[in-house]
């Protein structure tokens, strides 16, 4: 007979059928788990709009124009058939940015509920830093305000529309419902009777209670020949694509809406996990930008010429709709000279962002899961068996009793601070992850006080929102509110994280917030969080709220001493003020490499500069040469992290055969040697927001050949490089811009600029080249780790330009205290000119009293010097050095074919000049 049958509990059947729903196989992405447009009603609505078509469009009453005390314009803009009148500011920041904020006059007709303003995410000064506006000029029902010396603000005011535009010439750069398709759902006293305001999708209701309050309006970007922005989508293309128009098919606008996205298309408008509302306009003649603080979902059209039955359409205008669901209007106009101008302007706003720990500009090495200590200590003997460096080793959820954050699987990890001292031992550090689903275990400390304190986002009822994720039922902590983020923080602390060490570091995945059994794998959006706020109008920033909490944790755990290092999975604007993103669940193809190149461009042009791609794809199997490609080119990824799903086969660098792994370690070295140019890029980032990896058009903005390139990138301004996308590839072309050569980084062969080149594809490099008339830095010792290279000497490589010249710059600090905040660290400019090499200090006066490194010189290449030169002479002291003729890198076999200054040994911290005689 057989045994009898044991029933299981009704919960957990249900959990099971969720993880087999989350399975690789099962989660691939499918188009009817997400909601498209036609499915979401306020998108819907304003799609189906025509301009200069609302019934009720609204108007600028010139007589409530005013000057208010803090410099700003105020004004109402109305229509007869609203409850009431919207109020409108205008502002003005430095150098030329222009603050616009709409939001309904609550003075006049108070409803239930009040639109939502996103906290915390502007910086705390800006208010301060407001310009005083002049008063505005009104005649013929338009009003005109000077913005800076050269721009203006035209209003006008029936029917209500903006533009900023050049002063003199009345040139428009940015527009503001010029089409007539500003809508401002009001916000209801009560629900018609004959209305319903309920949607539906799938299996799941969304009541709605307080009605439809979507916000929607057309904006123009002139003299742009693109635009480009939005994250966070996978593409393959730079530059944002037309989604409506002439000659375009059928398409969804790219939508905003931080999701859970397993194995997403590499070529798709819909969202993924983070949300940047921020858009760049470039072309010949303009450089613009656009933001909009508002974290509710939105979907935006790129309309193509013709969208509006203009034949006519003027050149180089490009029409954008805006459209979210809820919120207020908190919107930024940023015009520059060039792009970069943009960048900062906006960075201005959002905040730097953070200065990273030297060893995390370096290679991490992740899986799901390393599986145990033993398994840990294979992987990093491993490594080191193979003369391969990384700085960093990550456990994912397995590591954890029972997916309970902030603990250890003890028969796994009966040691874990042994086993992060012994990595530490080498330079080295460890990673853990800590996701916000908190498993709804009442022997759970962590659970059992949030409960007790009441610290968890609410359901629509009232109740603590019960939602399933990976350790089953759980329950997130609402983020929003300040107190709850402290009290994240601290969990961090060594008392409560029990097995963590000073060398640990955290790894914020899941938090867009994902909740497996939710509509669209995510949170209702009725949810309720702190401050009577519905979750439908904080969705896309509650991911940044979870990354600020913990950042703050590790800064509070190191007593503001120690840099956080935190990678997060969602993300939104500000999220650059602490720490990293990554673009989530790619697959292991061919394509998904290819659009890896414009998603991080994307993270950088909008404020997040420190950002990569899992290498060689999350989900799926790599074959071997495409797992090579991806190293190559992730290694000039400001995040390197090779990272894998747990039913993949093991890919650790070594597992590919003996060719394989030494192509893999040639790459890898490089990255290594690159470290301290990649360290004085993340300082420029950490000040100005320049991003680290960057498109070729943001060095060369005049070049009109560079601006759809998705396939090229830049490092810095002195290094470009394009990957090899495609399997069996045998050549290649590259574009290289400028007047001036660019010199190969293998070799040091010269090619022309302003010139597309076909390349042979060579199986152990990509196409790399550095700039004629820049500086790099390097350091060609290879250790185990970046730590271990701290005292290593340098390595100049100067690519002279035309006129015989070039320049660049170094940046060194202690690699991970906020010491150089007080003027400790070291910065150098290095200029090659009438053939001599300087170096000028560009840091503070009193260096050497904060900061000193004993680090001197070892090797100076220069490409492009003239041939017969046999001396060089360094002043002061008049030492006389011989030029002989050196290879390009140190790797073995690499032929000697560049001039070469050994050994001239004189300190980076110095001043001095060497002479070629």
């Amino acid at each position: 007979m057989d045994p009898p049958r044991r029933r299981l509990p009704a919960a957990l059947v249900v959990f099971l059928l969720l993880l087999a729903a989350a399975s690789p196989v099962a989660r691939a992405w499918k188009k009817d788990e997400f909601r498209n447009c036609n499915q979401t009603p306020f998108c819907k609505r304003a799609r189906t709009r025509a301009p200069h078509s609302l019934d009720a469009p609204l108007s600028l009453a010139a007589s409530s124009l005013a000057i208010s005390p803090d410099g700003s314009i105020s004004a109402e803009l109305s229509h007869p058939s609203r409850p009431r009148p919207l109020v409108l500011r205008l502002s003005a920041l430095p150098p030329h940015a222009l603050r616009l904020q709409i939001d309904e006059d609550y003075s006049t007709a108070t409803p239930p509920h009040r639109r939502f303003h996103v906290p915390d995410v502007l910086l705390p000064d800006l208010e301060a830093r407001t310009l005083h506006l002049p008063e505005p000029k009104t005649a013929a029902g338009v009003s005109t305000v000077a913005l800076s010396s050269d721009l203006d603000v035209v209003v006008r005011h029936d029917p209500f529309e903006l533009a900023v535009r050049r002063a003199g010439s009345g040139d428009p750069v940015l527009s503001f419902n010029s089409h007539g398709l500003f809508d401002f759902e009001p916000m209801r006293e009560s629900k018609p009777e004959d209305d319903t305001w309920e949607e539906h999708f799938r299996s799941h209701t969304d009541k709605r209670p307080r009605g439809p309050q979507s916000i929607t309006f057309d904006l123009s970007f002139y003299g742009a020949d693109f635009v480009y922005g939005l994250p966070e989508h996978g593409s393959t293309s730079l530059a944002l694509r037309p989604t409506r128009g002439p000659g375009v098919e059928e398409s969804e606008p790219y939508r905003l809406f931080n999701l859970d996205v397993f194995e997403y298309l590499h070529e798709s408008p819909f969202g993924l996990y983070g949300s940047i509302p921020f858009m760049i306009g470039h072309g010949g003649r303009a450089s613009s930008g656009f933001f909009w603080l508002n974290a509710a979902e939105m979907q935006i059209d790129v309309l193509a010429p013709g969208w509006d039955g203009v034949t006519d359409h003027e050149n180089g205008r490009i029409d954008t709709l805006w459209m979210a669901e809820a919120g207020v209007i908190d919107a930024f106009f940023f015009v520059g000279s060039e792009p970069k101008d943009v960048i900062k302007q906006y960075i201005s706003v959002t905040g730097t962002p953070s200065m990273p720990q030297q060893f995390a500009t370096a290679y991490h090495q992740c899986r799901w899961n390393y599986r145990d200590e033993a398994d840990v200590d294979g992987v990093d003997a491993g490594f080191d068996e193979h003369d391969i460096p990384y700085d960093v080793l990550w456990l994912d959820i397995e590591h954890t009793d029972g997916k309970r954050y902030f603990t250890w699987d003890h028969s796994a990890f009966p040691n874990p601070e042994e086993m992060q001292r012994k990595i530490a031992d080498k330079g080295r550090k460890m990673v853990t992850i800590v996701d916000p689903h908190i498993k709804r275990d009442s022997s759970f400390h962590l659970h059992k006080e949030a409960t007790d304190k009441g610290y968890y986002v609410k359901d629509a009822n009232g109740n603590d929102f019960d939602g399933w994720c990976w350790p089953g039922s759980s329950s997130y902590p609402d983020m929003l509110n300040p107190e709850i983020r402290e009290w994240w923080a601290d969990k961090f602390s060594y008392e409560n994280y029990k097995g963590s060490t000073p060398t640990l570091y955290i790894w914020n995945d899941m938090n867009e917030p994902s909740v497996f059994n939710g509509p669209e794998v995510t949170m209702p959006r009725d949810a309720m969080h702190y401050g009577d706020v519905e979750h439908r109008e904080l969705h896309n920033a509650y991911g940044y709220y979870f990354h600020m909490a913990t950042a703050d944790g590790l800064l509070k755990r190191g007593e503001g001493k120690d840099r956080p290092f935190v990678l997060s999975r969602a993300f939104f604007a500000g999220s650059q003020r602490y720490g990293a993103v990554w673009t989530g669940d790619n697959s292991a193809d061919w394509d998904h490499l290819k659009s890896s190149i414009p998603m991080v461009l994307t993270l950088g042009l909008t404020g997040l500069p420190f950002s990569g791609a899992d290498i060689g794809g999350f989900f799926g199997n790599p074959e071997p040469d495409l797992l090579v490609r991806w190293y190559q080119v992730g290694a000039f990824y400001p995040f390197f992290r090779g990272h894998a799903h747990h039913d993949t086969k093991r890919r650790e660098p070594w597992l590919f055969g003996e060719r394989r792994t030494a192509i893999i370690r040639e790459a890898i070295h490089m990255r290594y040697s690159l470290l301290p140019y990649f360290y004085t890029l993340f300082r420029e980032a950490s000040v100005n927001g320049i991003p680290v990896m960057r498109p070729l058009w943001l060095e060369f903005p005049d070049d009109k050949e560079t601006y759809n390139n998705g396939e090229a990138f830049m490092v810095g301004p002195s290094l470009l490089a394009q990957g090899i996308y495609e399997e069996g590839q045998k050549s290649v072309s590259v574009y290289l811009p400028g007047k001036e050569s660019w010199y190969d980084l293998r070799n040091g062969s010269p090619y022309k600029g302003s010139a597309t080149h076909k390349l042979q594809v060579l199986e152990d490099s990509i196409p790399s080249f550095q700039r004629a008339g820049t500086i790099v830095p390097r350091k060609d010792r290879f250790r185990r780790s970046s730590t271990q290279m701290v005292n290593d000497p340098y390595t100049l490589v100067i690519a002279l330009n035309s006129s015989g010249a070039g320049e660049g710059e170094l940046y060194v600090d202690d690699g991970k205290s906020y010491e150089y905040q007080q003027g400790a660290f070291i910065h150098r400019r290095f200029v090659f000119a009438d053939n001599k090499l300087t170096s000028f200090n560009i840091g503070p006066d009193d260096l050497g009293k904060k900061f000193r490194s004993d680090c001197v010189i070892e090797r100076i290449i220069i490409l492009g010097l003239r041939s017969g030169v046999k001396k060089a002479i360094i002043e002061p002291g008049n030492q006389e050095l011989e030029i002989e003729s050196g290879p390009i890198s140190l790797r073995s076999g690499s032929s000697p074919v560049a001039p070469t200054i050994r050994r001239p040994n004189v300190c980076i911290a110095d001043s001095w000049t060497i002479r070629i005689a």
